[in-house]
């Protein structure tokens, strides 16, 4: 059941009905694995206003965390007008900003790239910094992305795609109070969609050990607001040796999941038969952009770009970008990637087999489009009685509470985030 007034949010996109609505589908989810254990779930109840608190979770602690405000934002990365149109820019990651300034032959300084964008094409500035390996969207409106191949093909996607892809026995549970207790995950996320996902598994009982690398870049805040619940640990995927590693780990995991680019993993030879091999009955969860077919399959992508591609940020007209008032795709695609685990697991107990369950940020916008407009009226209420501040590795944390209300097992987390690598590479 949801409660409460969508008028927690502006912006005339249902936004918090779909946070509403993603976070009662895995607390719903959950509820069905209680139920498998023989404990009652209770009536699942969300209320919009702590839905909508806990999709803008990252700017809570920032906000705490940082006495000036903080930004989640790098200085390039932004939105810029180019000669017939609009593209935004993801510099957030080192290599990302130099890609920008390679592919558009310019120096570091927002003055230098915006007029650099400002003699070209929207779409030329697009392919160019994707051609030197980064990442870009220009702005299109809703009737172009339709039109668009890749919009053609993450329309005919389901939102959450489940597919048995090998042979696995019937899972049993093991004895818990808890929703997920006994399942072992592997977390190889970043940014937000998956680490959402991690973090949900983990409030409902999961043992979830993120994996990061010394050499990668992170986005500190994220990572803080994120690791709820989890364990981390350091694995070089460059190395044999790391590969190795993370070989024997799929062979003790029930879940693994992952949001590198469509592509990256199986290069290195983690093929979703390839793991299935290795462990029949293992979920894998892939979480990516623009989807797993089409032209843009494997192009990189990020929440706010996906919202100019895919025309919601033209949605009041084309003169400029008007996001969302949060980061609902990836907070809303991490939410219902924890349900469609859960609901993996589940079906595993009644049937086995080794499960491939998909999600993709573009179609979670086309869900969101699905659900209709309200009155672009609206702000975020006080919501300090949501807030709880906790003692972590990187000092003291202030964090949404879990919301959805499962009776039966409330959610929550066991510990605060953890330091990057600061854990073994073991559960």
């Amino acid at each position: 059941m949801i409660t409460g007034s969508e008028s927690v949010l502006p912006g005339p996109f249902r936004v918090a009905r779909a946070a509403a609505l993603s976070i009662e589908a895995a607390t719903d989810a959950a509820g069905e694995l209680l139920r498998l254990r023989g404990i009652a779930p209770g009536e699942v109840t969300v209320d919009t206003r702590h839905a909508a608190a806990a999709f803008h979770s990252e700017a809570y602690l920032l906000k705490a965390f940082s006495p000036d405000g903080g930004d989640l934002w790098a200085p390039l990365s932004g939105n810029y007008q180019a000669r017939d149109g609009w593209v935004r820019l993801h510099c957030n990651y080192p290599h990302h900003a130099d890609a920008v300034c390679w592919g558009l032959g310019v120096p570091p300084t927002v003055e230098a790239v915006t007029a650099a964008v400002a003699k070209r094409s929207a779409h030329d500035v697009q392919e160019a910094v994707i051609a030197a390996g980064g990442a870009a969207a220009l702005m299109r409106s809703p009737e172009d992305w339709a039109a668009h191949p890749q919009g053609q093909a993450v329309g005919a996607l389901p939102l959450t795609g489940h597919d048995v892809i090998g042979d696995g026995p019937k899972r049993e549970l093991w004895e818990s109070d808890r929703p997920l207790g006994g399942i072992r995950v592997l977390d190889l996320t970043h940014v937000i969609a998956g680490p959402v996902a991690g973090r949900v598994l983990a409030a409902h009982g999961a043992n979830v050990l993120h994996l990061g690398a010394a050499h990668l870049p992170t986005v500190a805040p994220l990572v803080m607001d994120t690791g709820m619940g989890k364990k981390s640990a350091y694995l070089n995927l460059t190395t044999e040796a790391g590969r190795a590693k993370l070989w024997k780990m799929v062979a003790r995991a029930d879940v693994l999941l992952q949001s590198f680019r469509p592509g990256a993993l199986p290069r290195l030879g983690f093929t979703p038969e390839k793991l299935a091999a290795v462990r029949p009955g293992l979920i894998i969860a892939d979480l990516s952009a623009y989807g797993w077919t089409g032209p843009w399959a494997r192009r990189r992508g990020f929440d706010s770009l996906v919202q100019l591609a895919t025309g919601i940020a033209a949605e009041q007209g084309m003169d400029e970008p008007r996001p969302l008032p949060v980061q609902a795709l990836d907070h809303a695609t991490g939410w219902l990637a924890a349900a469609g685990i859960m609901e993996a697991v589940r079906a595993q107990v009644a049937e086995g087999g080794t499960r491939h369950v998909r999600l993709a940020l573009a179609r979670t916008a086309s869900w969101l489009d699905s659900l209709g407009r309200k009155d672009p009226a609206g702000e975020m209420p006080d919501v300090s009685d949501l807030l709880e501040k906790v003692d972590s590795q990187f000092g003291e944390l202030t964090r949404v509470k879990v919301p959805g209300e499962l009776p039966g097992g409330n959610p929550f987390w066991t510990n605060a985030s953890h330091l990057p690598g600061s854990d073994p590479l073991s559960w």
